[in-house]
């Protein structure tokens, strides 16, 4: 089980999918580079390196649900 301080919080608008801040930098509003059917294959186990467009600050994303991104590393 992934602890809640390795997940972050994402919303979906349209394809795209948005995190209010970034957990690196602290930019609001970061769209990411990902879209909603990139993460049938994260929820299926597929991991997916995630690197912020505002920093360039990455991370492995390991699994998703409606809500978080669960991550291999500390975000909070």
């Amino acid at each position: 089980m992934i602890p809640f301080s390795h997940t972050w919080p994402y919303e979906t608008i349209r394809q795209d999918i948005y995190v209010d801040s970034c957990p690196f930098c602290q930019a609001e509003q970061v769209l990411l580079p990902l879209k909603v059917k990139d993460l049938k294959p994260i929820q299926e186990g597929r991991k997916r390196l995630l690197v912020f467009p505002c920093c360039h600050g990455s991370l492995t994303v390991i699994d998703v649900d409606r809500d978080y991104l669960l991550s291999d590393r500390k975000l909070r």
